[in-house]
C-alpha cells in the first residue's frame, strides 16, 4: 500500500530493541518497553506558514529518529505496526 502523509506528518517504523540483557537474560515480550527509535518511511510536504509559503521538514525519508514514549498514532498497514506523528514529536535524528 502506498501512503503519503499530509503537511508536517511523518510515517515511522519502530526499530526493534534487544530482547536480551548484556548478561544474557532474555526479556519476555510482556516486560519489554516499546522502542523510542524508528526509521522514517515517508514525510509530508511541510508546514504551511502564515504567509502561505511551505517550509520543508527537517527529517527526510530514511532518517533514524528518536521520539517520545507516547508520540504518534499507531496504525497497521500491510501487516506492519507503524506510527504517524508530527515532526514536532521528533526529538532528534540519529547520525552516523
Amino acid at each position: 500500500m502506498k501512503f503519503r502523509p499530509l503537511h508536517d506528518r511523518i510515517l515511522v517504523e519502530r526499530v526493534e530493541s534487544d530482547t536480551k540483557t548484556k548478561g544474557g537474560i532474555i526479556i519476555p515480550e510482556t516486560a519489554q518497553e516499546k522502542p523510542m527509535q524508528g526509521k522514517v518511511l515517508a514525510v509530508g510536504k511541510g508546514v504551511t506558514l502564515e504567509d502561505g509559503s511551505v517550509r520543508a521538514l527537517d527529517v527526510k525519508k530514511g532518517d533514524t529518529i528518536l521520539f517520545g514514549k507516547w508520540s504518534g498514532t499507531e496504525v497497521k498497514m500491510d501487516g506492519k505496526e507503524l506510527l504517524i506523528m508530527k515532526e514536532s514529536d521528533v526529538m532528534g535524528v540519529v547520525e552516523g
